[in-house]
């Protein structure tokens, strides 16, 4: 197991090097020049005090030179700047728009499993049955819906049509903290972000218990006379879980991406929401640092989800 665990660390820090350069030299190649975010519109520069910006910065470096040299800051935990926010850093920056992500992000997929499992269970046991045709084209209205337009109608009809929750935001403007208003404002974008991943699960699920009935040891237990109720949550649904538990760890990058847009409808102060605010407004720093925050949390959430799948199936660790 430390062996393994070992490999997929390294395999994750590759990973992780290689979303860096990436997104660096995407950065780079956007139209523009990086040097406009610090020089103020109104007030031009002459040429040579922008050469000796350009200089100060370190943007008259060649481009892998530029690139190492954030590395080696970036290794220490220095993010740089802010170019749209004063002297702000952007590590603090990032982590205090981590916590709200995660709260949205755990809470979603916390109701996707759910729900998934759920339906994937019932929709297998009742095969071809009214509850089976139900469940398989909400499942596939859910997969085929884009984040975004699910986000836009659930505003509308919820927030706007029938007021059932808040419009955005986390908490209520002007009030004091309290647990069942960030409840209240957390429900929607929740349901909504889990929307897609529960029906994905819940067709994982559904396929993969299928298989797991149609197997000898299900029909021998079945012969023994062990409950129907039994059969299925004891020796059926364990092992149809695990391809269920990749698909979970998977599904974490993906959420990621339905975040960012569930966050700019909702107004939700987290990492999306952040790192839409610094694309428009082409903050670099910002740009690399929550890229960079964000997949290494995906990362290691895929190495957990590794390690989970090696333990319950050991013949993974010698794969």
């Amino acid at each position: 197991m430390t062996t393994f665990i070992a490999r997929r660390l390294a395999i994750g820090l590759v990973m992780l090097l290689a979303l860096s350069v990436l997104v660096f030299v995407l950065l780079r190649l956007a139209p523009g020049d990086p040097i406009d975010a610090y020089i103020n519109p109104s007030a031009p520069l002459s040429a040579e005090a922008l050469a000796a910006l350009r200089a100060r910065l370190g943007l008259d470096a060649p481009l892998p030179v530029q690139y190492l040299g954030w590395l080696r800051a970036a290794l220490t935990g220095d993010l740089g700047f802010s170019t749209q926010r004063a002297g702000v850093p952007v590590l603090p920056l990032v982590l205090e728009r981590i916590g709200p992500t995660i709260l949205l992000m755990a809470a979603g997929l916390a109701i996707a499993i759910v729900a998934g499992i759920s339906a994937g269970i019932l929709s297998a046991v009742r095969r071809n049955s009214a509850a089976d045709v139900g469940l398989s084209v909400l499942a596939f209205t859910g997969i085929s819906s884009p984040a975004f337009l699910t986000a836009l109608l659930g505003l509308y009809f919820f927030s706007v049509r029938l007021g059932w929750a808040p419009s955005g935001s986390m908490t209520t403007p002007g009030a004091a903290f309290s647990v069942p208003d960030l409840l209240h404002h957390l429900v929607l974008p929740a349901v909504i972000l889990s929307i897609g991943h529960a029906a994905l699960i819940m067709r994982y699920m559904r396929a993969s218990l299928l298989e797991v009935l149609n197997q000898d040891y299900v029909r021998t237990a079945r012969a023994k006379g062990v409950r129907e109720f039994w059969v299925i949550v004891k020796h059926a649904v364990r092992n149809a879980l695990l391809p269920v538990i990749t698909l979970i760890g998977s599904t974490i990058g993906v959420a990621v991406g339905g975040a960012i847009f569930i966050e700019s409808v909702f107004n939700w102060p987290g990492m999306g929401l952040l790192l839409v605010s610094a694309v428009s407004d082409r903050d670099y720093p910002v740009i690399m640092g929550a890229t960079l925050v964000i997949g290494a949390a995906v990362i290691v959430v895929n190495l957990l989800t590794d390690i989970t799948y090696a333990a319950v199936d050991p013949r993974i660790r010698v794969s």
